[in-house]
């Protein structure tokens, strides 16, 4: 027979963080920015000139910094979902608060980069790398400003009387998805060549 500790740590391990239809949401938004990163590869192949001329005119330095600023913010939303497990509330919301100031970082930065952008003329009717650039990392950014109106949520649900650990679980889940999708759109973006 199995002790209730033993039984309990077996529960953890099978455990699937979240809400079971946020994870049906996340492989279904990695699926369709699948089909996008598929599409840039393919049309990059066909014409590599253009692709890299347009991709040396991106500021990299704010894309790597935003990536650092999300990357940020993933840890510390991991750490206060670890402290939310913990039963250590008040640090949860603590971390979880600093998650959200590194994630506000992103779109501060990326308007920092849009706006030189369009106003040297670069916009998604430019060239087909534009096309690209601006479809996905505006969907990206949308999903950003999504996942911290949902953070929010999450300190609110950590303030409540009773929060509710799947909650911030899902959450979570979100949080990271935006975070894989960036370091991808990265990859592809700014450092491929």
């Amino acid at each position: 027979m199995i002790d209730v500790a033993v039984r309990r740590n077996l529960n953890v391990r099978n455990h699937i963080p979240g809400e079971k239809s946020m994870w049906f949401f996340v492989v279904g938004d990695l699926l369709i920015f699948g089909v996008y990163f598929v599409g840039y590869v393919y049309y990059r192949g066909q014409d590599q000139g253009v692709f890299l001329t347009s991709q040396a005119r991106l500021n990299s330095d704010i894309g790597a910094i935003n990536t650092v600023m999300l990357l940020t913010s993933s840890l510390f939303v991991a750490l206060g979902t670890g402290a939310a497990r913990s039963g250590k509330v008040t640090d949860a919301v603590r971390l979880f608060g600093i998650a959200l100031v590194f994630g506000a970082a992103f779109p501060v930065l990326k308007a920092f980069e849009y706006v030189p952008e369009v106003t040297a003329g670069l916009t998604p009717g430019t060239n087909l790398f534009f096309m690209y650039y601006f479809v996905m990392t505006g969907l990206h950014l949308c999903h950003v400003l999504l996942g911290l109106v949902i953070l929010c949520f999450v300190v609110r649900n950590l303030r409540s009387v009773r929060p509710k650990m799947t909650f911030v679980e899902t959450g979570a889940t979100f949080w990271h998805m935006v975070d894989v999708l960036w370091l991808v759109l990265f990859a592809l973006l700014y450092l491929m060549r």
